[in-house]
């Protein structure tokens, strides 16, 4: 069996980004209960950083999107690396 993955959201506290942080990690880990071991919250020490990633890989990149990114886009691109098969119900359509 293969370990589960860690999502961490690496976000800047000066910006306020916080709460924004803290839905995305509870939105994930209301949708991948059985899938995830955990979603870390790490304050940024440089400003205006928001990047999620799954183990090492960054996933999102706010700067790089230049844009925060849509939950339903987030649980998708979750889902198709850790449970492709998962149905995410209304969020699919």
């Amino acid at each position: 069996m293969t370990s589960k993955p860690t999502i961490t959201i690496t976000y800047c506290p000066k910006c306020g980004w916080l709460l924004r942080s803290a839905y995305m990690a509870q939105e994930l880990l209301t949708t991948f209960t059985d899938e995830l071991k955990s979603v870390a919250l790490c304050p940024s020490e440089v400003g205006g950083v928001f990047i999620i990633k799954l183990n090492d890989e960054v996933i999102f990149d706010r700067k790089e999107m230049e844009r925060f990114p849509e939950i339903k886009e987030l649980k998708k691109i979750v889902r198709d690396v850790i449970s492709p098969d998962k149905s995410l119900g209304h969020t699919d359509r």
